[in-house]
């Protein structure tokens, strides 16, 4: 493999997807906030001091960007669509529907238009964030895509709220581009937008018995409202997106390659994309150039490492797989994570943290011998 020396900008050469494992500390102090055995205050404190902890962790593993976690939340996607004007939070009375496992019922449904929110808690949680960054690594903010508000009944009532669909997908994208924004005035210079709309599609596009036109128009709805988030952003703001096929407890949503989606995902207009490719669920390298689109300033951040159990890749198979990529992208325009984060819910996948952090180092040594980067 030909190895490039580049200057690094993100998403970087080795990148983290967002979510951590949530320390026992942080699981005890909800419990007990939920049954008002401590107050908000002491709450926010015991948060604050395990996102210090593990700030300080990814910053001495050698990562260029750093996240919190997502310890201030508990879904890695209801707790901001909750903070937007115009979204409530309701019992969905049914799991979501992963591949061996259960989870909480909570959902998000409109109560009104979709507008920003000055008052978003997450502005508050970023700013935190970045007051304990070092100088010379980014905080990088995670949020769910705008399209995550469109699935599992979340917008079915929109027209009680809007005279047509298009009215509700510009107001979705308008407070996202001023949410975007608001981040960008805080000091945010990296975020990322997680997306598991685009796994659904892939099975809704595979399976022959679905209405393939509804799903079509699904897609190319999910470019319109992410294009519009992010037009005119300022030209030092880095935003990607990642394709998720669903995180929970070790188990996934789910499968399939990302060819019937590969045009739509060519069309987004993010500095980056980061895919999973952690095993025979996702599919080969065919479509990475479709994805890519030739767009000599974007990157594909492919996930060769899985994130969901603990057994080490090996160094060696992973450059192989990073060779096998360059066919159909440079390698300039490539990066490594892991497939996905470590906690999309507070419940965390099946590993402990100090196999977290093996996994996050396997991904800076491997992608500091092929980049060679000191």
């Amino acid at each position: 493999m030909t190895t490039t020396t580049t200057t690094l900008t993100a998403p970087f050469r080795f990148d983290v997807v967002g979510s951590l494992l949530r320390p026992a500390s942080l699981k005890k102090a909800h419990e007990q906030l939920a049954a008002g055995e401590i107050t908000a205050e002491q709450e926010l404190e015991i948060q604050h001091a395990e996102i210090k902890r593990i700030v300080d962790e990814q910053v001495k593993l050698g990562l260029k960007a750093v996240t919190d976690g997502e310890f201030s939340r508990s879904w890695w996607h209801l707790d901001f669509l909750w903070g937007l004007t115009g979204v409530g939070k309701y019992d969905y009375h049914q799991s979501y529907k992963f591949k061996g496992d259960h989870t909480r019922t909570d959902n998000a449904e409109l109560i009104g238009k979709v507008a920003y929110n000055p008052d978003h808690p997450f502005f508050d949680a970023f700013s935190y964030l970045q007051s304990i960054v070092p100088e010379g690594v980014l905080a990088k903010q995670t949020i769910p895509s705008p399209t995550m508000l469109f699935r599992d009944n979340r917008s079915d009532n929109w027209s009680k709220f809007y005279d047509s669909w298009d009215a509700y997908l510009t107001d979705l994208a308008q407070a996202y581009h001023e949410t975007i924004l608001h981040f960008y005035d805080l000091g945010c210079r990296y975020i990322q937008l997680d997306d598991t709309t685009w796994a659904f599609l892939i099975s809704k596009l595979n399976d022959p018995d679905a209405d393939h036109a509804t799903y079509t128009k699904w897609a190319n709805d999910a470019v319109t409202v992410i294009n519009a988030a992010l037009a005119d952003l300022p030209a030092d703001l880095t935003v990607t997106t990642h394709i998720c096929r669903g995180n929970f407890k070790s188990t996934y949503l789910f499968s399939g390659s990302y060819d019937v989606v590969a045009p739509y995902l060519g069309q987004l207009n993010y500095d980056g994309l980061f895919l999973e490719y952690d095993n025979e669920r996702a599919g080969g390298f065919e479509v990475l150039d479709q994805i890519w689109n030739h767009d000599a300033h974007k990157r594909l951040v492919l996930g060769l490492v899985t994130s969901k159990f603990p057994e080490l890749e090996k160094t060696a198979d992973i450059k192989v797989r990073l060779q096998e990529a360059t066919t159909k992208v440079p390698l300039s325009n490539l990066a490594l994570s892991t497939q996905c984060g470590f906690a999309s819910t507070e419940e965390g996948n099946q590993l402990t943290e100090a196999q977290q952090w093996a996994k996050l180092a396997l991904v800076i040594g491997t992608a500091k011998e092929v980049w060679s980067i000191d």
